[in-house]
């Protein structure tokens, strides 16, 4: 196992690293170039200007500072082995895990499926963080709390699990609410120690000022009819390094998906409201019952900013890892399908990206079709995630009891036995006691003690008669 799971990751590192870093690890040359304005004085992301990601985004990338700033491979290769620190971290609490085996082999294969995006995103910071979180959102609520809320000041995504988190913690506001707004608290007064005032928040409006991405889910209509005409235009949008569509329609579907993702979120959160009153009492009494509302409502508000994002970069499948992972961990029930649907989608995703994403961008019809392939793919796993919490199972009620005139005869009262003791024993308050004559040769019997109990205080065995 731990030879695979090294194995994927140096392979992934040497795509990016070396072999392909212009089409697998561009956006790190990216970070490293954020990272060196800071350093020289020309100002820090989030503090000094308005920025894409939240302000936590900065300590991974400075981080892999480590390794150099400077042009070249060292950053990328500080940055893999970083990862791969968080990953082996995330993996070794996996594999303590009675099931650990069958999540550890799946998330490794997912891993080699994805492919060097796996790897050479922010994203795949906060997958270990995740996976951390879920894995102790019964038993720790309140560090898995902490660890998602960290997660959401580095990459947003986190922080919508900490509603399925919220419905399936017993102590809601004190296990789940409070360490999040604690975490919250210290990043906020960081940044306005710094100075970040009027730019910590900015990640929050930046999102709204992107255009409908070529890979999201929502745009598929319009990939798909760009194949055949030319009045739709696939644009590089150069300040964050994506490519958007332009043409007939594309800025109000964008627009529309800025107003449905809010809906869905709602519409999930509502959903899983429901199942934790459905479920009721039973949820503090089953464990499994509990995981699935967590891990299973974990997957839900993943797919539901999947599904519903403008914007559907290729690293946000990355995302899907940790709530399967844990899943079979946890040996949580029908968990098969949405485990082979997501292999599926990390191996449709590496075809797109990186190995034929000019393909995409020129408009190529076999990777279009992947592409369109994948992102059905990924509304089928939203429908049939609500449909499996739509499911309720229900303990069957006991079998009534048999009207007055239909009870069974009573049983024949037993014979009498040789040991008086033990036939006192088999005396209980229910049945009427049945004298017994004892026999002239044999020494009476002190009838003190209680029945069923032997005269020093020891119980009778059961006598069947």
């Amino acid at each position: 196992m731990w030879t695979a799971f090294l194995l994927v990751h140096l392979w992934l590192a040497v795509l990016g690293v070396w072999l392909i870093p212009q089409k697998a690890f561009w956006d790190l040359d990216l970070y490293r170039y954020w990272m060196w304005l800071g350093v020289h004085g020309f100002g820090w992301p989030a503090i000094d200007t308005s920025w894409v990601y939240p302000i936590g985004a900065t300590v991974p990338m400075l981080a892999a500072g480590f390794g150099g700033l400077a042009i070249g491979h060292g950053y990328a290769l500080a940055w893999s082995i970083m990862v791969t620190i968080l990953d082996v971290l995330a993996m070794a609490m996996l594999l303590r895990r009675d099931r650990g085996q069958v999540g550890g082999w799946w998330w490794t294969g997912f891993l080699l499926l994805l492919g060097p995006i796996a790897m050479g995103r922010l994203d795949a910071i906060v997958v270990p963080l995740v996976i951390a979180a879920l894995l102790w959102s019964m038993d720790r609520p309140a560090v898995a709390s902490a660890l998602l809320t960290i997660g959401a000041w580095i990459k947003v995504a986190p922080g919508a699990l900490l509603v399925p988190l919220f419905w399936g913690a017993h102590r809601p506001w004190r296990d789940v609410v409070a360490p999040a707004a604690g975490v919250s608290a210290i990043v906020m007064g960081t940044a306005i120690g710094f100075g970040g005032q009027g730019h910590v928040l900015s990640f929050l409006l930046e999102q709204g000022q992107r255009g409908l991405q070529i890979e999201a889910p929502g745009a598929t209509p319009w990939v798909l009819a760009a194949l055949f005409t030319t009045s739709i235009k696939r644009v590089l949008n150069a300040q964050i390094v994506t490519w958007e569509l332009l043409g007939p329609g594309t800025q109000k579907m964008a627009d529309l998906l800025g107003l449905l993702l809010p809906i869905a979120a709602a519409a999930a959160i509502g959903l899983l409201w429901w199942k934790r009153e459905r479920v009721g009492l039973a949820l503090w009494a089953h464990r499994s019952k509990r995981g699935e509302l967590v891990v299973r409502g974990a997957m839900l508000m993943t797919l539901v900013l999947l599904v519903f994002n403008k914007v559907g970069s290729p690293q946000y499948m990355t995302w899907l890892a940790a709530p399967v992972a844990v899943a079979l961990v946890l040996g949580l029930p029908r968990w098969g399908t949405t485990a082979k649907w997501v292999l599926g989608v990390g191996a449709a995703t590496q075809l797109v990206f990186p190995w034929e994403y000019t393909e995409i961008t020129g408009g190529g019809l076999g990777v279009t079709l992947v592409l369109a392939a994948r992102n059905v793919a990924l509304i089928g796993l939203l429908v049939h995630t609500a449909r499996e919490l739509f499911r309720v199972e229900v303990d069957e009620p006991a079998a009534p009891s048999a009207p007055a005139d239909r009870r069974p005869a009573p049983a024949p009262a037993p014979e009498p036995v040789t040991s008086p003791v033990l036939a006192d024993a088999l005396l209980v308050d229910e049945a009427p006691a049945v004298e017994t004559t004892p026999s002239p040769a044999r020494e009476p019997v002190d009838p003190s003690p209680r029945r069923g109990v032997l005269p020093d205080g020891g119980l009778a065995s059961p006598a069947t008669p």
